[in-house]
């Protein structure tokens, strides 16, 4: 008990109302935490990006196991699909967490460089995915029709690898990157199916990366209960007003913001 005590005193209160406001706009947005938390863990707070990163990686661990109970009772996870990113994701996991240690051992700033540029690259790319869905939605589904189911495993596989490889190394990736793709390749399976198998499929990723960088020691354990206190209520909160917030300009907005931190990380 007292040491539990202990841990409570040390929570620090600005990370709960950092973890707050990012779940809240999660829940508002659906856009994942990873894309707005691990920048502001860098920028703001002065975290170092391989504990800024770890930390994330077993937080989204967290919030993604509960999202897939609830798809999972209600029957919207589509197992396949989630097995068939996996196929990819782990092994490429794997193989960037070792890259990431070799530059660890070689010297931090190798591995906080190539975090820090990955997570940049991996900005824009989720900005662009919000902004321009549609679009490339339409022309991915021009070269997607009438294709085989062994060919569609390859790509969601190729998919699997992408993923791997940013969300191992930025934390960032397996929401809006993964769901823009899904929904090109898998057009006729119900959207609620793709969200829970994205959300399924993030669990194992998420929890094999941050395993591998608290191997690493890239994880701050109080920093992490800090933003979980105030992560899942603000989910909570967030998906309870979602309907009342106007998305329309919600979703575009923060897409901006994530593109300049983007850029500002890539230069």
């Amino acid at each position: 008990m007292p040491a539990f005590l202990d841990a409570l005193s040390a929570i620090n209160l600005l990370y709960s109302a950092s973890g707050f406001f990012v779940g809240a706009l999660v829940g508002f947005t659906g856009v994942g935490g990873g894309s707005l938390m691990t920048p502001i863990l860098m920028l703001v707070f002065g975290v170092p990006p391989t504990t800024a990163v770890g930390t994330d990686l077993l937080y989204a661990a967290v919030t993604k196991t509960n999202g897939t109970l609830v798809h999972a009772l209600h029957g919207t996870v589509d197992w396949r699909i989630t097995r068939r990113l996996a196929y990819g994701s782990v092994p490429a996991s794997v193989a960037s967490l070792l890259v990431l240690s070799w530059l660890g051992k070689s010297g931090g700033h190798s591995a906080n460089g190539l975090i820090t540029s990955a997570l940049g690259f991996a900005l824009l790319l989720t900005a662009f995915s919000i902004l321009f869905r549609r679009w490339i939605l339409d022309h991915i589904a021009k070269h997607t029709n009438d294709m085989s189911d062994r060919r569609l495993l390859w790509l969601t596989a190729i998919l699997g690898v992408l993923l791997g490889v940013l969300v191992s190394i930025s934390s960032v990736g397996a929401g809006a990157i993964g769901m823009t793709v899904l929904l090109a390749l898998y057009s006729h399976t119900p959207t609620a199916r793709l969200v829970g198998s994205d959300i399924a499929h993030a669990v194992p990723l998420t929890l094999i990366a941050g395993f591998g960088h608290w191997l690493m020691g890239g994880v701050d354990w109080l920093l992490l209960l800090s933003l979980l206190i105030g992560s899942l209520p603000g989910i909570a909160i967030g998906a309870h007003f979602a309907a009342r917030v106007p998305d329309r300009y919600l979703r575009p907005a923060l897409a901006s913001v994530m593109a300049l931190v983007g850029i500002k990380l890539s230069i």
